[in-house]
Protein backbone atom coordinates (compact mmCIF):
# COMPACT_ATOMS: atom_id res chain seq x y z
CA UNK A 1 0.00 0.00 0.00
CA UNK A 2 1.37 3.35 -1.04
CA UNK A 3 2.75 5.42 1.70
CA UNK A 4 2.81 2.46 4.12
CA UNK A 5 0.70 2.06 7.25
CA UNK A 6 0.24 5.04 9.53
CA UNK A 7 0.08 4.33 13.37
CA UNK A 8 -3.14 5.31 15.25
CA UNK A 9 -2.57 7.98 17.95
CA UNK A 10 -4.64 7.67 21.22
CA UNK A 11 -7.04 10.56 21.65
CA UNK A 12 -7.20 12.14 25.20
CA UNK A 13 -9.80 14.36 26.95
CA UNK A 14 -9.95 17.96 26.10
CA UNK A 15 -9.88 20.64 28.78
CA UNK A 16 -13.55 21.40 28.17
CA UNK A 17 -14.51 17.78 28.74
CA UNK A 18 -12.54 17.63 32.02
CA UNK A 19 -14.21 20.79 33.26
CA UNK A 20 -17.64 19.36 32.40
CA UNK A 21 -16.90 16.13 34.30
CA UNK A 22 -15.78 18.07 37.37
CA UNK A 23 -18.91 20.23 37.31
CA UNK A 24 -21.24 17.24 36.93
CA UNK A 25 -19.46 15.35 39.71
CA UNK A 26 -19.80 18.35 42.01
CA UNK A 27 -23.52 18.62 41.26
CA UNK A 28 -24.05 14.93 41.98
CA UNK A 29 -22.06 15.17 45.24
CA UNK A 30 -24.12 18.16 46.35
CA UNK A 31 -27.36 16.37 45.55
CA UNK A 32 -26.26 13.25 47.43
CA UNK A 33 -25.19 15.34 50.43
CA UNK A 34 -28.53 17.14 50.59
CA UNK A 35 -30.56 13.93 50.47
CA UNK A 36 -28.39 11.48 52.41
CA UNK A 37 -26.65 13.64 55.06
CA UNK A 38 -29.77 13.92 57.26
CA UNK A 39 -30.17 10.15 57.21
CA UNK A 40 -26.54 9.62 58.20
CA UNK A 41 -26.78 12.23 60.98
CA UNK A 42 -30.02 10.68 62.21
CA UNK A 43 -28.36 7.28 62.35
CA UNK A 44 -25.52 8.51 64.56
CA UNK A 45 -27.89 10.62 66.69
CA UNK A 46 -30.06 7.57 67.29
CA UNK A 47 -27.00 5.60 68.34
CA UNK A 48 -25.98 8.32 70.82
CA UNK A 49 -29.48 8.50 72.28
CA UNK A 50 -29.63 4.72 72.60
CA UNK A 51 -26.28 4.71 74.40
CA UNK A 52 -27.36 7.47 76.80
CA UNK A 53 -30.68 5.73 77.45
CA UNK A 54 -28.96 2.45 78.18
CA UNK A 55 -26.52 4.13 80.59
CA UNK A 56 -29.28 6.00 82.41
CA UNK A 57 -31.49 2.90 82.65
CA UNK A 58 -28.62 0.79 83.98
CA UNK A 59 -27.78 3.42 86.61
CA UNK A 60 -31.40 3.67 87.79
CA UNK A 61 -31.70 -0.11 88.01
CA UNK A 62 -28.46 -0.31 89.97
CA UNK A 63 -29.72 2.24 92.49
CA UNK A 64 -33.12 0.52 92.72
CA UNK A 65 -31.42 -2.79 93.47
CA UNK A 66 -29.51 -1.28 96.39
CA UNK A 67 -32.62 0.51 97.67
CA UNK A 68 -34.68 -2.68 97.71
CA UNK A 69 -32.04 -4.57 99.71
CA UNK A 70 -31.33 -1.74 102.14
CA UNK A 71 -31.76 -2.07 105.90
CA UNK A 72 -35.29 -0.81 106.74
CA UNK A 73 -35.29 2.89 107.60
CA UNK A 74 -31.61 3.25 106.67
CA UNK A 75 -32.16 5.47 103.61
CA UNK A 76 -31.20 9.08 104.31
CA UNK A 77 -31.65 12.01 101.95
CA UNK A 78 -28.46 14.04 102.27
CA UNK A 79 -29.25 16.55 99.51
CA UNK A 80 -31.27 16.81 96.30
CA UNK A 81 -28.45 15.04 94.44
CA UNK A 82 -27.17 12.61 97.11
CA UNK A 83 -28.66 9.88 99.29
CA UNK A 84 -27.28 7.22 101.63
CA UNK A 85 -28.30 3.67 102.57
CA UNK A 86 -27.04 0.52 104.28
CA UNK A 87 -27.18 -2.46 101.89
CA UNK A 88 -27.80 -6.00 103.16
CA UNK A 89 -26.50 -9.32 101.86
CA UNK A 90 -28.83 -11.70 103.72
CA UNK A 91 -31.52 -11.89 106.36
CA UNK A 92 -33.84 -14.24 108.16
CA UNK A 93 -35.60 -15.05 111.43
CA UNK A 94 -33.88 -15.71 114.71
CA UNK A 95 -35.04 -18.03 117.50
CA UNK A 96 -37.00 -15.98 120.00
CA UNK A 97 -37.44 -18.57 122.77
CA UNK A 98 -35.93 -21.81 124.06
CA UNK A 99 -36.92 -25.18 122.61
CA UNK A 100 -39.06 -26.54 125.44
CA UNK A 101 -39.29 -29.97 123.79
CA UNK A 102 -35.72 -30.77 122.82
CA UNK A 103 -33.60 -28.72 125.26
CA UNK A 104 -32.23 -30.67 128.20
CA UNK A 105 -32.03 -29.52 131.78
CA UNK A 106 -33.54 -26.44 133.37
CA UNK A 107 -34.56 -23.63 131.01
CA UNK A 108 -33.10 -21.38 129.92
CA UNK A 109 -29.98 -23.48 129.42
CA UNK A 110 -26.56 -22.49 128.11
CA UNK A 111 -26.40 -22.79 124.28
CA UNK A 112 -24.61 -26.00 123.37
CA UNK A 113 -24.97 -29.14 121.32
CA UNK A 114 -28.00 -30.09 123.44
CA UNK A 115 -29.45 -26.63 124.04
CA UNK A 116 -30.92 -24.03 121.69
CA UNK A 117 -29.74 -20.42 121.48
CA UNK A 118 -32.58 -17.88 121.44
CA UNK A 119 -32.04 -14.16 120.98
CA UNK A 120 -33.55 -12.36 123.95
CA UNK A 121 -33.73 -8.57 123.58
CA UNK A 122 -34.08 -8.26 127.36
CA UNK A 123 -30.46 -9.25 127.90
CA UNK A 124 -27.04 -9.29 126.26
CA UNK A 125 -26.73 -11.78 123.40
CA UNK A 126 -23.53 -13.47 122.23
CA UNK A 127 -24.98 -16.35 120.22
CA UNK A 128 -28.32 -17.10 118.57
CA UNK A 129 -29.91 -19.63 116.24
CA UNK A 130 -31.25 -18.76 112.79
CA UNK A 131 -34.47 -20.58 111.93
CA UNK A 132 -34.56 -19.78 108.21
CA UNK A 133 -32.03 -20.51 105.43
CA UNK A 134 -29.61 -17.69 104.55
CA UNK A 135 -29.09 -16.81 100.89
CA UNK A 136 -25.44 -15.95 101.69
CA UNK A 137 -23.54 -17.30 104.68
CA UNK A 138 -22.10 -14.33 106.61
CA UNK A 139 -18.37 -14.04 107.23
CA UNK A 140 -16.46 -13.03 110.34
CA UNK A 141 -16.62 -9.26 110.65
CA UNK A 142 -20.02 -8.87 109.00
CA UNK A 143 -22.79 -7.20 110.98
CA UNK A 144 -26.13 -8.41 112.35
CA UNK A 145 -28.83 -5.72 112.52
CA UNK A 146 -32.05 -6.12 114.55
CA UNK A 147 -34.97 -3.73 114.92
CA UNK A 148 -33.97 -0.64 112.91
CA UNK A 149 -37.04 1.49 113.53
CA UNK A 150 -35.13 4.78 113.63
CA UNK A 151 -32.99 5.93 110.73
CA UNK A 152 -29.96 6.70 112.87
CA UNK A 153 -29.83 3.46 114.91
CA UNK A 154 -27.88 1.35 112.45
CA UNK A 155 -25.41 4.17 111.85
CA UNK A 156 -24.70 4.85 115.54
CA UNK A 157 -24.55 1.13 116.32
CA UNK A 158 -27.30 0.77 118.92
CA UNK A 159 -28.89 -2.19 117.12
CA UNK A 160 -26.03 -3.94 115.34
CA UNK A 161 -23.38 -6.43 116.41
CA UNK A 162 -20.35 -7.84 114.61
CA UNK A 163 -20.05 -11.56 113.85
CA UNK A 164 -17.09 -13.09 115.69
CA UNK A 165 -17.07 -16.64 114.28
CA UNK A 166 -18.08 -18.36 111.07
CA UNK A 167 -21.73 -19.50 111.50
CA UNK A 168 -21.99 -23.16 112.48
CA UNK A 169 -24.72 -25.77 112.08
CA UNK A 170 -26.74 -26.41 115.29
CA UNK A 171 -29.03 -29.36 115.99
CA UNK A 172 -31.60 -29.89 113.26
CA UNK A 173 -34.32 -28.89 115.74
CA UNK A 174 -32.59 -25.61 116.56
CA UNK A 175 -32.54 -24.13 113.08
CA UNK A 176 -30.26 -23.65 110.09
CA UNK A 177 -27.33 -21.67 111.50
CA UNK A 178 -25.83 -20.66 114.83
CA UNK A 179 -24.27 -17.21 114.76
CA UNK A 180 -21.89 -15.82 117.38
CA UNK A 181 -21.60 -12.06 117.83
CA UNK A 182 -19.94 -9.54 120.09
CA UNK A 183 -22.01 -9.19 123.26
CA UNK A 184 -24.94 -6.88 122.46
CA UNK A 185 -28.33 -6.11 123.95
CA UNK A 186 -30.56 -5.20 121.08
CA UNK A 187 -33.29 -2.58 121.59
CA UNK A 188 -36.77 -3.64 122.60
CA UNK A 189 -39.93 -2.53 120.85
CA UNK A 190 -40.08 -4.96 117.95
CA UNK A 191 -40.91 -8.65 118.27
CA UNK A 192 -40.98 -9.83 114.67
CA UNK A 193 -37.93 -12.05 115.09
CA UNK A 194 -36.27 -10.73 111.93
CA UNK A 195 -32.68 -9.69 111.36
CA UNK A 196 -30.51 -8.67 108.41
CA UNK A 197 -26.80 -9.03 107.67
CA UNK A 198 -24.59 -6.18 106.42
CA UNK A 199 -21.22 -6.91 104.81
CA UNK A 200 -18.34 -5.32 106.69
CA UNK A 201 -16.72 -4.43 103.36
CA UNK A 202 -19.79 -2.40 102.37
CA UNK A 203 -21.19 -0.84 105.51
CA UNK A 204 -22.91 2.10 103.85
CA UNK A 205 -23.31 3.34 100.28
CA UNK A 206 -23.74 6.87 98.92
CA UNK A 207 -25.11 7.75 95.49
CA UNK A 208 -24.07 11.28 94.62
CA UNK A 209 -23.89 13.41 91.49
CA UNK A 210 -20.68 15.45 91.32
CA UNK A 211 -20.15 17.46 88.15
CA UNK A 212 -21.04 15.30 85.14
CA UNK A 213 -20.69 11.95 86.95
CA UNK A 214 -22.94 9.84 89.18
CA UNK A 215 -20.82 8.02 91.77
CA UNK A 216 -21.49 5.01 94.00
CA UNK A 217 -19.26 5.48 97.03
CA UNK A 218 -18.74 2.86 99.76
CA UNK A 219 -17.95 4.16 103.25
CA UNK A 220 -18.15 3.28 106.93
CA UNK A 221 -21.21 3.61 109.16
CA UNK A 222 -19.95 6.85 110.69
CA UNK A 223 -18.88 8.53 107.44
CA UNK A 224 -19.40 12.29 107.24
CA UNK A 225 -22.31 12.72 104.84
CA UNK A 226 -21.46 16.19 103.63
CA UNK A 227 -17.85 15.26 102.96
CA UNK A 228 -18.68 12.07 101.07
CA UNK A 229 -21.41 13.66 98.98
CA UNK A 230 -19.11 16.47 97.94
CA UNK A 231 -16.27 14.11 97.00
CA UNK A 232 -15.51 12.65 93.59
CA UNK A 233 -14.41 9.23 94.79
CA UNK A 234 -16.05 5.87 94.25
CA UNK A 235 -17.20 3.92 91.22
CA UNK A 236 -18.69 5.87 88.31
CA UNK A 237 -22.22 4.62 87.65
CA UNK A 238 -23.03 7.07 84.84
CA UNK A 239 -21.16 9.75 82.89
CA UNK A 240 -22.35 12.77 80.88
CA UNK A 241 -24.77 13.68 83.67
CA UNK A 242 -26.58 16.94 82.90
CA UNK A 243 -28.82 16.76 85.96
CA UNK A 244 -30.07 14.41 88.67
CA UNK A 245 -32.48 14.55 91.59
CA UNK A 246 -33.39 12.11 94.36
CA UNK A 247 -36.47 12.49 96.55
CA UNK A 248 -37.09 10.18 99.53
CA UNK A 249 -40.35 10.03 101.46
CA UNK A 250 -39.94 7.76 104.51
CA UNK A 251 -43.67 7.49 105.25
CA UNK A 252 -45.56 6.79 102.06
CA UNK A 253 -49.07 5.43 102.48
CA UNK A 254 -51.60 4.99 105.26
CA UNK A 255 -49.61 2.34 107.16
CA UNK A 256 -46.59 4.65 107.60
CA UNK A 257 -44.41 1.59 106.97
CA UNK A 258 -43.71 1.99 103.27
CA UNK A 259 -41.23 4.58 102.02
CA UNK A 260 -40.76 5.75 98.44
CA UNK A 261 -37.71 6.93 96.51
CA UNK A 262 -38.12 8.98 93.32
CA UNK A 263 -35.05 9.21 91.08
CA UNK A 264 -34.56 11.30 87.94
CA UNK A 265 -31.42 11.18 85.80
CA UNK A 266 -30.65 13.30 82.73
CA UNK A 267 -27.69 12.54 80.45
CA UNK A 268 -26.41 14.64 77.55
CA UNK A 269 -23.75 14.16 74.85
CA UNK A 270 -23.01 15.88 71.52
CA UNK A 271 -26.29 17.77 71.52
CA UNK A 272 -28.41 14.72 72.38
CA UNK A 273 -30.17 14.40 75.76
CA UNK A 274 -32.27 11.77 77.50
CA UNK A 275 -34.07 11.98 80.83
CA UNK A 276 -35.38 8.93 82.71
CA UNK A 277 -37.23 8.70 86.01
CA UNK A 278 -37.86 5.72 88.25
CA UNK A 279 -39.67 5.21 91.56
CA UNK A 280 -38.97 2.49 94.13
CA UNK A 281 -41.14 1.45 97.07
CA UNK A 282 -39.25 0.77 100.29
CA UNK A 283 -40.39 -1.67 102.97
CA UNK A 284 -39.60 0.10 106.25
CA UNK A 285 -40.84 -2.68 108.52
CA UNK A 286 -37.79 -3.89 110.52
Amino acid sequence: MAGGLRAMRPRGFTLVELVMVIVITGILAAVLTVFFRPSVDAYFDTGRRAGLTDMADTALRRMAQDIRRAVPNSIRSVSATCFQLVPTIAGGRYRMASDTVNDSGALPCTPSGTCSAPLDVAQTTTVFDVLSPLSITPAVGDWVVVDNQNAGDVYTGTNRAQITQVPSAPRSTDGQHRIRIGGTQFPQGYDGGRFVVVANAEQTVFYNCVGATLYRTVAGFGANQATVCAATTGAAVANNVAGCSFIYSPNQGATQQSGFVWMRLELSSAGESVALAHGVHVDNVP
